[in-house]
């Protein structure tokens, strides 16, 4: 594309009278420029590009988008703010391509990801080819890509959307986080579908107060537009017994359809009766009153199987085909997940990390356990402290035997962090391992028949970040490897 094609998308800017460039790509990352790109310098929190941009040019960036002057020997195109106008450009580079793709975002603190995959699977069993951008990974079609963040910055985002659509994916699903939505990394993506799972404490060391955090998540409703469109209607999928919802449907004029458990909601679950084996309720919808009965285990799971019924719908996926589908989910990949080596007691490997999740997993883990209940359980680094006592606080009131580890400590020292957790510890019965691999070792050697042991925090992780240094670890091998050895 030329370079003054391109940017007659972008206004305002300095005007660019030069020669015509052809521009091949646009990177923001100056190792990854190749001879042709058009390079944007993005002021990250600890690199500004700013600083690269030279080095960009060596590396063949035929021009440059910046916020301020600089002495180079390609054109330097001028914009107030580099991440927005990165956004703008991207999306006109790569055609628009979600314009060509059902699109559905879900956002909310919990159940991002379990949600996201059943949308998948039942869009997949309608026969529609589908694409999937999360805290797992990305996935064109069948193939699979390693994500860095839940939602990636637009630059990636428009280029994963334009290989989706070069797949003929017709239905791609993607989770939106707060920090995503507060940055404007999801500007220019059109959404279809916008889905809110719950609202609870999380991220406050980043949006500093939960107002602040229920108005990032806001942003994907109101972002929807005002416009109708009779031949392909935008919706937003909202949680009715989550107090945000009331200032979410305030803020989009979008089709709005609601589910709960508690509140009147156009999908309403009732006689809910959670077993080990799985969990059956009665649906109340528009569309009829159905039994579903699925292999997904607990009331949060309910919740999350609510929300992707109520997208299907949107979508356009017959009720029974959507059923069908819900009912033959296993499970989602480090999600309340069983290790099961043989043993006589159960192990669940679960990515509660939040207070409410954690809350969520325990007093599920209630309904069915008939003896002790072990907790091994840590908390990140480098994030919001606040919640590391309140972890530690749910942990003493739904197990017999808690005990505290780490998570990934990052750049702080593991032993502050315990020490913050223990600060909300009640009663007696607590112990602390700071070494993740021993702690779930001491669970599972104390463990006996009937008793349950939950591994919660990282879930899905295959690592362990400790200071610079990433290790191999994974809490569903080094559970199975310990139970092997007992």
């Amino acid at each position: 594309m030329k370079l003054h094609t391109l940017l007659q998308v972008l206004q305002p800017y300095q005007t660019y009278n030069g020669d015509s460039i052809e521009i091949s790509s646009i990177e923001n990352d100056h190792r990854k420029v190749t001879q042709g790109s058009l390079f944007v310098c993005i002021k990250g929190f600890t690199v500004d590009g700013h600083d690269l941009a030279a080095e960009a040019v060596k590396a063949g960036a035929v021009a440059v988008i910046a916020e301020r002057e600089l002495l180079l020997e390609v054109p330097v195109i001028t914009v107030k703010n580099t991440k927005r106008a990165m956004s703008v450009l991207a999306d006109a580079f790569y055609g628009h391509p979600t314009h060509k793709l059902q699109l559905i975002g879900i956002t909310g603190t919990n159940g991002k990801t379990t949600t996201s995959h059943l949308i998948e699977k039942m869009a997949q069993d309608f026969g529609k080819t589908t694409g999937l951008i999360g805290t797992m990974y990305t996935k064109v079609g069948d193939d699979v890509f390693t994500t860095k963040n839940t939602t990636p910055e637009s630059l990636t985002l428009q280029r994963t959307f334009k290989q989706m659509v070069d797949a003929e994916v017709s239905t791609a699903v993607m989770e939106v986080s707060s920090h995503a939505l507060d940055e404007g990394r999801v500007h220019g993506c059109d959404f279809d579908i916008a889905v809110f799972t719950n609202l609870t404490q999380d991220h406050l060391d980043y949006h500093g107060t939960m107002e602040e955090y229920k108005r990032a998540k806001g942003l994907l409703f109101a972002q929807l537009g005002s416009r109708f469109q009779p031949d392909a209607p935008k919706y937003a999928i909202l949680n009715a017994d989550d107090a945000a919802t009331e200032q979410y449907i305030r803020s989009t004029s979008a089709h709005i359809l609601t589910y709960g458990i508690d509140q009147a909601a156009d999908f309403k679950a009732h006689s809910i009766t959670i077993q080990a084996s799985g969990t059956s309720f009665t649906l109340d919808s528009p569309l009829g009153v159905f039994n579903v009965n699925m292999k997904l285990i607990g009331k949060f799971s309910v919740y999350n199987v609510l929300a992707a019924i109520s997208t299907g719908v949107a979508a356009g996926i017959p009720i029974d085909r959507i059923l069908a589908s819900i009912e033959e989910v296993e499970g989602v990949s480090g999600r309340f997940e069983t290790v099961d080596a043989g043993q006589d007691f159960s192990v669940i490997v679960d990515y509660s990390h939040t207070p409410d999740s954690l809350e969520n997993a325990l007093q599920t883990i209630q309904e069915f356990a008939d003896k002790r209940i072990f907790t091994v359980v840590g908390c990140g680094g480098d994030r919001d402290r606040t919640k590391r006592p309140i972890m530690a606080q749910i942990s003493c009131a739904y197990s017999s035997n808690p005990i505290f580890t780490s998570d990934n400590p990052r750049s702080e020292d593991p032993n502050s962090i315990l020490a913050d957790m223990e600060a909300g510890a009640t009663g007696n019965n607590y112990k602390i391992i700071s070494d993740r691999r021993e702690a779930i070792r001491y669970a599972i050697s104390q463990a006996s028949a009937g008793d349950v042991i939950l591994i919660a925090g990282k879930g899905h992780e295959t690592y362990q970040q400790i200071g610079d240094q990433i290790f191999d670890f994974d809490d569903r091998i080094e559970a199975k490897k310990a139970i092997e050895e007992r």
